[in-house]
């Protein structure tokens, strides 16, 4: 059974960065596309970055945010920079197993527990 656990989220002023990782276990990362998706509070659970065998953002990230693997560590990574308040969900990762599309949640098979960013104006 695949587990994912992420880390590194918290508490951090505007402008500042944090990275964000996701440790597998169960099974081999570089097999599958990787995706980070975002949840305000309120609101839906949205795409934030993806990486297969290129990198693929939302527009409200790009140039922001780098999405990266680790393939030794089985480990995913977003790093997040110049970060705003807006950037404030909860952050999950994700892997999909098979398919065309990596936009959608429905895209994915199976998730993390998620980790709090929280931005601070």
């Amino acid at each position: 059974q695949v587990q994912l656990v992420e880390s590194g989220g918290g508490l951090v002023q505007a402008g500042g960065s944090l990275r964000l990782s996701c440790a597998a276990s169960g099974r081999t990362l570089s097999h599958d596309v990787m995706g980070w998706f975002r949840q305000a509070p309120g609101k839906e659970r949205e795409f934030v970055a993806a990486i297969s065998v290129r990198t693929y953002y939302a527009d409200s990230v790009k140039g922001r945010f780098t999405i990266s693997r680790d393939n030794a560590k089985n480990t995913v990574y977003l790093q997040m920079n110049s970060l705003r308040p807006e950037d404030t969900a909860v952050y999950y990762c994700a892997g999909r197993l098979s398919g065309a599309s990596l936009y959608h949640i429905r895209d994915y098979d199976y998730w993390g527990q998620g980790t709090q960013v929280t931005v601070s104006s």
